[in-house]
């Protein structure tokens, strides 16, 4: 379900039903890059589309060995704090959990701070509620607090959304997010403090001056975008539903010029995390074993594929 990079080069990866951490490389064996399991977080409940979702290392990793973990429980969501091998620390709990719209990314920001997306836990009411932990983006410090300069003065960063699986910081260190809409319009949005995206008396674009209006909105049937990383001054989409990949392309306000441009469509079914590695390559995994695939899963699934990003930004080769 997630995926981030050590120091070394490695991946840590998430798996969301198994609670199973996995270490990627970089070292190359006989089939290419070794993949180790690290550690099963048996607290981990995989109730619906919970379990174990997004996963942060620490930047100062190097020091503190540690990574960050979201993941759902017998009562709630929660971000936890882990040396790997080592039992987890919760450092947040009582994060609504249901069945359906978790959230659960994890990323640290450029000002050093860890950000958390929460769903709405199948509620809408939570999103609207600023005393509420679901429907939100979450912005606390590594030991659970909420961060200096948050504008409600608790843990919320923004709020009004419905279930936000992808974070990423553009060139300019802007903060996009993607959003799962309900039965018509999936969202890009361009994330400010204190901002309301209007869930759940908006989806897609509500045109109300209460709400913040999506930088981009697909159909669900052509996207259901779930992580999102960026590329220079490109952002790329992983869409679940969709089956692809959506470049766009930013100008220096941030505004996404021109149409964004659909990759890998239907070649490697339902497509759930991206990441950008050390080595600038992109890394995309498939989520083909999750009951969800028209059809059925490869032998080869579930992947993790690896794409060239040329200068600039763009998709190259695989």
């Amino acid at each position: 379900w997630g995926v981030d990079f050590l120091p070394d080069g490695a991946a840590v990866v998430t798996e969301r039903s198994s609670g199973r951490i996995l270490r990627v490389g970089p070292e190359s064996g006989p089939d290419g890059l070794t993949v180790e399991e690290v550690q099963t977080l048996d607290e981990v409940t995989p109730v619906g589309e919970g379990g174990l979702l997004g996963i942060a290392v620490s930047p100062d990793y190097s020091e503190d060995q540690t990574v960050f973990l979201y993941y759902t429980t017998d009562q709630d969501n929660r971000i936890a704090r882990l040396r790997l091998g080592e039992e987890p620390q919760p450092i947040l709990t009582g994060i609504p959990r249901a069945t359906v719209h978790h959230g659960g990314q994890l990323a640290f920001g450029p000002d050093g701070y860890l950000y958390a997306s929460t769903g709405d836990a199948g509620d809408g009411r939570h999103s609207q509620d600023l005393d509420s932990l679901a429907g939100k983006i979450l912005r606390l410090t590594p030991d659970g607090q909420p961060a200096p300069g948050n504008p409600f003065g608790n843990h919320v960063w923004a709020y009004g959304l419905r279930n936000v699986p992808g974070l990423a910081w553009d060139d300019q260190d802007r903060l996009w997010a993607t959003e799962f809409g309900n039965q018509t319009w999936d969202e890009l949005n361009l994330i400010t403090p204190g901002a309301n995206y209007g869930w759940p008396e908006a989806e897609g674009e509500g045109r109300d001056d209460r709400f913040t209006d999506p930088a981009v909105v697909w159909p669900t049937s052509d996207a259901s975008c779930s992580g999102l990383a960026a590329l220079e001054e490109h952002l790329v989409a992983a869409c679940l539903r969709g089956q692809r990949l959506w470049q766009l392309e930013l100008t220096g306000n941030g505004a996404v010029l021109g149409a964004p441009e659909p990759l890998l469509v239907d070649e490697f079914g339902r497509l759930r995390a991206a990441a950008l590695a050390p080595d600038g390559s992109l890394w995309v995994t498939t989520s083909n074993r999750d009951g969800r695939l028209r059809g059925q899963p490869a032998p080869e699934d579930d992947r993790i594929i690896r794409l060239i990003v040329t200068e600039g930004g763009g998709i190259g080769q695989s």
